[in-house]
């Protein structure tokens, strides 16, 4: 019956997950695995999500609130008056906003190297991609770009970016809204690790999206809650085409009192600081600048997946970026974790 699958997913492969700890440990005989391939915050939620989250799990015999007012308020309170949408994750946001607004056949354009989800969402809309290559620095050419999304429904920029970890300008952003015609999904999954701040521009421009991800800062990566600042206009839109009762009451309620714990996020921005600038300056590979809680390592003359699998060997997950379309097979991508695990990949790397 394999038949039936649709043309699409027969051509492209899926999201390719990084090697899991439990397998190294298998395979290696390790007991302690340092996890730098995630981009997960290693710090347990806080308190107070916590037992918000266990107090929601007492009422999950009824459907959770379609609006999820719960987290819409405390966005409100956290951010001012802005509009907002959420999703199972950030995965969940992109998805649903290509299915609003993309008929099949549209074209959405792509700065790429770049998280390769929103191709798979578009191509799943059945959409036209149009890949708009970054710069060899991996900055992001406005101009190109205008050109290149001329038409485009959708233009989805990453910034910062996924895996190469630069974030784009707020006034290159500025020019790129204005020279193009569709909306601009501007993904700020690791904003909060840089000096950037986008969100005056929604103020300005009619055709931003800001999506946001509950996954980094606030430690909830198991519960997968995503959200986006989106134009007033788009909202009733994007809850016309959402799946009914997404995202779950637990994940709701606990997002909701991670927002006010200012010191939890600030802890781990800190130790990402600190532990940036150590990797730039102690790996004896070539370190690109980052303003993520991840930095990207050109590993040259030796290849991406031969790099893991060498440190796998020493109890250390890194994520190989051979499946990042247009990325020379020669970078790994190293998440900041807890200081014994940024130690112990120190130590690792440089004798490889």
């Amino acid at each position: 019956m394999e038949h039936l699958v649709r043309s699409c997913y027969k051509k492209n492969g899926g999201y390719v997950f990084a090697k899991k700890a439990v397998d190294i440990a298998r395979e290696y005989g390790i007991d302690r695995i340092a996890r730098l391939a995630s981009n997960e915050n290693p710090e347990p939620l806080s308190l107070s999500a916590q037992e918000a989250a266990e107090q929601a799990l007492r009422n999950v015999n009824r459907y959770p609130d379609e609006r999820v007012n719960i987290l819409m308020n405390a966005l409100r309170t956290c951010y001012g008056d802005y509009q907002f949408v959420s999703g199972v994750g950030m995965d969940g946001v992109i998805e649903t906003v290509i299915r609003t607004l993309v008929d099949p056949g549209e074209p959405v354009a792509i700065s790429t190297p770049t998280f390769s989800f929103y191709s798979l969402a578009a191509t799943g809309q059945g959409a036209e991609i149009i890949t708009v290559p970054r710069e060899t620095d991996f900055s992001v050419d406005v101009k190109k770009m205008i050109r290149a999304a001329s038409k485009a429904k959708i233009v989805v920029v990453c910034s910062p970016n996924n895996p190469t970890g630069n974030a784009t300008p707020v006034d290159l952003v500025a020019e790129l809204l204005e020279g193009i015609e569709g909306i601009l999904f501007l993904d700020n999954a690791y904003v909060e690790f840089s000096d950037y701040n986008y969100l005056p521009l929604m103020k300005k421009y009619e055709n931003l999206i800001l999506g946001r991800t509950f996954s980094k800062v606030h430690s909830l990566a198991g519960l997968r809650i995503g959200y986006a600042f989106v134009p007033r206009w788009l909202v009733p839109w994007y809850q016309r085409a959402s799946t009914p009762f997404t995202v779950n009451s637990v994940s709701a309620a606990a997002a909701a009192a991670a927002l006010p714990d200012k010191e939890h996020a600030q802890r781990y921005i800190a130790q990402v600081r600190i532990w940036r600038k150590r990797f730039i300056t102690e790996v004896k590979y070539p370190v690109l600048p980052s303003d993520a809680n991840f930095v990207m390592i050109n590993t040259a003359p030796r290849k991406s997946d031969e790099m893991v699998e060498e440190l796998a060997r020493h109890g250390v997950v890194v994520r190989s970026c051979r499946s990042f379309a247009g990325l020379a097979d020669h970078y790994i991508r190293v998440s900041i974790g807890e200081g014994w695990e940024n130690e112990r990949f120190l130590q690792v790397i440089n004798t490889l």
